[in-house]
């Protein structure tokens, strides 16, 4: 009984009953243990909150009060920006012909300009409480964090952060910072100066980076010009810009002007008349059919047309400014490459050139088209064309069209053999300023030699072996005399000093260059430019000076501030006045002889004083010279040396013609004589001052400080008789004497 399942039954059920008593007690515990724990991680959880909070609180206060995390008017200045190329119409006008950008297009435009229904439309649409908030709008804010995304929150203040930083990243860690830098920024700058460089920053499509360049790019006006409806349009780019592109997608950019006027008018930025007049507004892009430019772009338009000449390419001239803006900036202002670069290309620049724009337009012309050119038609040829004080008017380092930017410029960065263009700077020119010869000195046409080289003339040969006149040796263009004047008379070194030190051809090299055949004929290891040509040159006709070429006048930074000024440019006396006059004197009969090198290429109604050059090889020609106006330098070659077989000087003939073409419309000038030099009758026998006794005279110039003596007496072959003499001196009085010579003497110079 005790056993059977009844009772057993009974036992359980009272075992249970006895168990639930037993585990009653230990179930509230752990109850309450529970309760503790939770009690404990609420609030763990809220100090934790409370000193993250604080620690977060603080560090926005701390910022935002703190030193400044971004500088504006550092930002503005280290801004990409647009540089703008500037030169003077025939007026004095100083109009715009070319803009210069890198990657970003900007026109930096400060806040008065900037109409006020264009600032008003983009706080409309992107931040209606710019106004109020200290950087940071917290409803927006807030609700980004809770909807986990980055679209909608960023006030202009955030958003000008973002351009500036370039941060882009969609974190929470990239939103702290944000918010923390956009408090900062308007802790320290007013509203008008951070909406002045956002409505600078932003990205607008189109390459267009802040609204002038995108109110040039989509209507052609200035941002100032822009009424309501194109403001609108303008300010609808900015979310969206490939999307709301009004170009590329007028219907979408119509929309959302709609909604941006929308916005204006419940804002109360416009008043209903003006929200239904832009709302009817007929817009007109720069590709449309109707779009009629504005006075002020046509004229910018024919200006940028006018630089760029002839070519689809802008302008040699051009290229030579980029060039030499580059080298001046790190040379006058010490920067790197890169930041000269970087400066051009984007620092807002105001670049007033030099340019002569008719000069350089005429030139290029005749240049594209190959007008009095002559050999094959892959003859190349460059031309420099400067003033007397440096500034270069006119540039073009290339025959044919032009089919690149900043392709090679022969006439500045392409060092060819001068040949006896180099004569009157390394011999004749120091020889008259050390007063060794004079116009009228006579000196023996025959070889001499050093280290091995030997002199010959133009024609092979070793000299005549009469004595010349130095005036009827440089017209003739003989290799006998310089070599002579350098090797015996004014030394090597003194010849390279003038060549290097005085007329600045920086290309020469002292180890092969200091040498009789270089420094007498002009055989240099790598040559020299049309440019340095050109600048040495003007010495001979602006009384002994040196000025270093310049392409502009001066550069302004962005913000005004003039960096380069050129508009002062010092000349350095490398010749006596003296000295430059008898060259000038002596260079004009090049020109003017029968005899002279240079007889075919005078400019037509102009006093022209040149000096041809030609290399042994006859791979280069050189025609340098210049009139009371101009002073040019022209080179004709290949550019893989080659004979040329033209007969006569192309370079000569390709200066004449761009030279008759500028001087067309050019009143009448004579050049200056200065105090440095007299005129003087000469004998022609003796080469000194012309007596009563002599019977055979001509004219010549001469430093005041070195005038030959008088002539005392003549020595006459039986042959001669008093009478031939006399009929003599009046067939020859007042012309330059040719030699001493036969008659039949062969030129023997360049042809």
């Amino acid at each position: 009984m005790a056993n059977s399942p009844a009772n057993a039954s009974k036992k359980m059920g009272t075992a249970k009953k006895s168990s639930k008593k037993k585990n009653k007690k230990p179930n509230k515990k752990a109850g309450r243990i529970a309760l503790l724990v939770i009690l404990c991680v609420l609030v763990v959880g809220m100090l934790t909150t409370a000193i993250i909070g604080g620690y977060v609180f603080f560090n926005i206060v701390s910022f935002a009060h703190g030193e400044i995390a971004i500088n504006l008017d550092d930002y503005k200045a280290n801004q990409n920006q647009t540089s703008f190329l500037y030169a003077k119409d025939s007026d004095g006008k100083q109009i715009e012909v070319l803009r210069l950008h890198g990657e970003e297009n900007r026109i930096w435009v400060d806040f008065d300009k900037i109409p006020k229904q264009m600032k008003d439309a983009f706080i409309a649409l992107e931040d209606k409480r710019f106004n109020n908030h200290h950087g940071v709008d917290w409803i927006r804010t807030i609700g980004v964090f809770v909807k986990q995304n980055d679209q909608g929150g960023s006030t202009i203040t955030q958003q000008l952060v973002k351009n500036i930083t370039g941060n882009n990243q969609v974190t929470y860690v990239r939103k702290y910072n944000e918010i923390l830098s956009a408090l900062n920024l308007e802790k320290n700058f007013d509203k008008d100066q951070i909406l002045e460089a956002y409505l600078n920053t932003i990205y607008l499509g189109q390459g267009c980076y802040g609204v002038e360049t995108a109110a040039e790019t989509y209507f052609g006006k200035s941002v100032d010009e822009l009424n309501v409806a194109e403001c609108a349009v303008i300010a609808s780019i900015t979310q969206m810009p490939y999307s709301y592109d009004p170009i590329n997608n007028p219907e979408n950019n119509r929309k959302r002007q709609i909604y941006c006027l929308d916005e204006m008018l419940d804002q109360e930025k416009i008043t209903k008349k003006e929200y239904d007049e832009a709302v009817n507004y007929h817009l007109i892009y720069t590709t449309d059919d109707d779009y009629v430019p504005s006075e002020a772009e046509l004229e910018r338009r024919k200006n940028e047309e006018n630089a760029k000449a002839s070519s689809e390419f802008q302008s040699f001239y051009v290229d030579y400014v980029i060039d030499d803006v580059i080298a001046r900036l790190q040379s006058d202002l010490g920067y790197s490459a890169n930041e000269a670069r970087d400066a051009i290309y984007g620092g807002g620049l105001r670049i007033y050139t030099a340019v002569d724009l008719d000069v350089q337009k005429t030139t290029e012309d005749i240049y594209v088209n190959r007008k009095g050119f002559e050999d094959r038609k892959n003859a190349q040829s460059a031309i420099t064309i400067m003033d007397y004080k440096g500034r270069v008017v006119a540039i073009v380092g290339q025959a044919g069209v032009k089919e690149g930017n900043r392709v090679l410029n022969r006439a500045s960065s392409s060092p060819r053999s001068p040949g006896s263009s180099i004569k009157p700077l390394t011999s004749y020119s120091p020889a008259i300023e050390m007063n060794e010869i004079t116009w009228s000195s006579y000196l023996l046409d025959s070889a001499v030699s050093y280290g091995g080289w030997r002199t010959r003339n133009a024609d092979g040969g070793y000299g005549s072996g009469y004595n010349v006149t130095v005036q009827n040796a440089l017209a003739r263009s003989l290799n006998t005399i310089p070599a002579r004047i350098v090797i015996n008379m004014i030394g090597i070194n003194e010849s390279y000093n003038y060549l290097v030190n005085k007329y600045h051809i920086t290309t020469a090299v002292e180890a092969s260059d200091k040498s009789a055949a270089p420094l007498s004929i002009g055989s240099m290891t790598y040559g020299t430019t049309s440019l340095e040509m050109t600048a040495a040159y003007a010495a001979f006709g602006n009384g002994g000076y040196y000025y270093k070429p310049y392409s502009f006048y001066y550069i302004e930074d962005a913000n005004g501030k003039v960096l380069i000024d050129n508009r002062n440019n010092k000349g350095e006396q490398i010749i006596s006045t003296g000295t430059a006059e008898v060259m000038r004197h002596l260079l004009m009969t090049v020109t003017t002889s029968s005899y002279g090198t240079g007889s075919s290429y005078k400019v037509s109604g102009f006093d022209t004083f040149a000096k041809t050059g030609t290399t042994d090889d006859n791979n280069d020609k050189w025609f340098v010279g210049g009139t009371p106006y101009y002073v040019a330098a022209v080179w004709y070659g290949y550019d893989i040396p080659e004979y040329i077989s033209t007969w006569g000087n192309p370079a000569g003939a390709v200066y004449k013609t761009v030279f008759d073409a500028i001087h067309e419309d050019l009143p009448d000038k004579d050049f200056e004589d200065l105090d440095g030099a007299v005129q003087k009758e000469y004998c022609t026998d003796t080469g000194k001052l012309a007596s009563s006794s002599c019977y055979s005279t001509a004219t010549g110039w001469y430093k005041k400080d070195n005038v030959p003596e008088y002539c005392t007496g003549h020595y006459y072959s039986s042959n001669d008789s008093g009478d031939d003499k006399k009929e003599e001196k009046s067939t020859k009085s007042n012309q330059p004497a040719t030699s001493a010579a036969p008659a039949t003497e062969s030129n023997g110079g360049e042809q």
